[in-house]
């Protein structure tokens, strides 16, 4: 785990790929950093990146705060199969089986159906392409359904569609910003097969 910024209210760190965002890696931070940790938002077992945890309870309502409101802004980069347009804004209607722990995207509203939104562009195309995504809903597995349901599934997704070799979704959660005390915090890393596609597509 690296930690990219720290103080009395706030950790942001990169979480590894393999350890749970609400409960291995809060305790991995108060190992580290002592005192009290509180999610605020979450990233799926098998995805890794950047993310932003609470030391005290009024830092966790004013992150939360920001995570309703959407003045949170959360960028992912993702390997899809294929090659999408060079630009989107997706809106879907999702539907999660809890008992597969599934995620379809269903052509109606009803209980338990949610709406969910992202933009995204594409940096390098191919067989595989990358690409950044906005999200504007955090739904549950809502990038790797939306693509998969266009037949662009993630490389390493084999949940959703992908038949390759990788062993986890190449999905990374890039870029958090958010509002905080009168300033906007920004904080970004890649992850090394994002910057290696970026370079090998600019040589």
């Amino acid at each position: 785990m690296e930690i990219l910024h720290q103080d009395r209210e706030l950790a942001v760190v990169v979480k590894p790929v393999g350890l749970d965002a609400e409960h291995q890696l809060p305790e991995a931070i108060r190992a580290k950093l002592g005192g009290e940790v509180y999610p605020i938002h979450r990233l799926d077992l098998n995805v890794g990146g950047v993310m932003v945890y609470a030391r005290t309870k009024a830092a966790a309502a004013a992150l939360s705060r920001a995570v309703q409101e959407g003045t949170m802004v959360k960028e992912y980069v993702a390997m899809v199969h294929g090659e999408p347009p060079e630009a989107g804004d997706w809106e879907d209607l999702l539907f999660k089986d809890s008992r597969k722990n599934k995620v379809f995207v269903v052509s109606r509203m009803r209980a338990g159906v949610k709406r969910a939104r992202l933009e995204y562009r594409r940096l390098t195309a191919g067989e595989t392409s990358l690409v950044r995504i906005r999200l504007h809903t955090g739904r549950s597995h809502q990038i790797r359904v939306q693509f998969s349901s266009r037949k662009y599934p993630l490389v390493g997704d084999h949940k959703y569609g992908a038949r390759d070799e990788a062993a986890a979704p190449m999905l990374y959660s890039c870029c958090l910003t958010f509002p905080w005390k009168g300033q906007t915090l920004r904080f970004e890393q890649l992850p090394d097969w994002a910057e290696r596609s970026t370079a090998e597509a600019e040589a």
